[in-house]
């Protein structure tokens, strides 16, 4: 089964968004790049909102793949009481040492999902590899959010590809990038573990601007189906267990 992933920028996205049936909680600053973060203030507001009703995922802005400059933005984002961080791939690679510090956040209890971008996307990934440094999903997503959807970059046969490479791994899946509700039930074929959606979300006047209702229940009734909603990672217990986290 696949789950409905919808990005919000504040609580009161938040609260719309979980009255109309969003299993997972997405939390990035739209108007701050591909991955923007929003303020400490406004994630912990989230968090707070959600109360554990749905696992929240939150983003640590458009960062270069330097273990110093990461770890500070991981833990920060940890410690709001998310469920999931999100790291963006900004590279061609994945370095040793950013494989090692993402090692050591899960040995001690972090939930990580690394996004990549269509754009950059070659399809040699080493799923294997994250899945024994502990990184809990990968993501495919777009980087420039205008110039098509992630379909329109990449082909059917790449998607599946990822996903079932990520799924043989043991990583949870997930596709988005100025997805369309039109889309939907060929996405669905592919069996991902969750779509993740903004720009639909917004109605006509496109992904920066405030949320519709209406909007968000039609993709989430198109979604589920009358199917039992789904959870891709369960809620932690207490969202400040873990204000011990060390860099690595």
């Amino acid at each position: 089964m696949t789950a409905f992933l919808a990005s919000v920028r504040s609580a009161a996205e938040a609260r719309l968004v979980l009255h109309a049936g969003v299993d997972v909680l997405d939390v990035k600053e739209q108007d701050a790049g591909a991955l923007g973060a929003v303020s400490d203030a406004t994630l912990r507001e989230i968090v707070t909102c959600a109360n554990g009703t749905v696992p929240v995922s939150a983003t640590i802005g458009d960062m270069p793949l330097v273990p110093e400059q990461l770890a500070p933005a991981i833990i920060g984002t940890w410690h709001a009481g998310v469920d999931i961080v999100k790291v963006g791939i900004f590279a061609a690679a994945i370095s040793e040492p950013v494989t090692s510090m993402l090692a050591g956040f899960s040995a001690q209890g972090m939930r990580l999902v690394l996004v990549f971008f269509a754009e950059q996307w070659h399809g040699d990934l080493d799923f294997e590899l994250l899945h024994l440094a502990g990184v809990r999903g990968v993501m495919l997503d777009t980087r420039d959010k205008y110039s098509g959807s992630l379909t329109a970059k990449l082909g059917r046969g790449e998607l599946a590809g990822f996903v079932r490479k990520s799924q043989q791994a043991g990583l949870i899946a997930g596709l988005a990038g100025s997805l369309r509700e039109t889309e939907i039930s060929d996405l669905l074929a592919l069996a991902p573990d969750y779509l993740g959606f903004r720009g639909a979300l917004c109605g006509a006047a496109g992904r920066a601007a405030n949320i519709d209702g209406a909007a968000v229940r039609r993709i989430a009734n198109r979604i589920h189906d009358d199917r039992p909603r789904q959870s891709v990672i369960a809620p932690r217990r207490n969202p400040v267990d873990s204000t011990n986290l060390m860099p690595v």
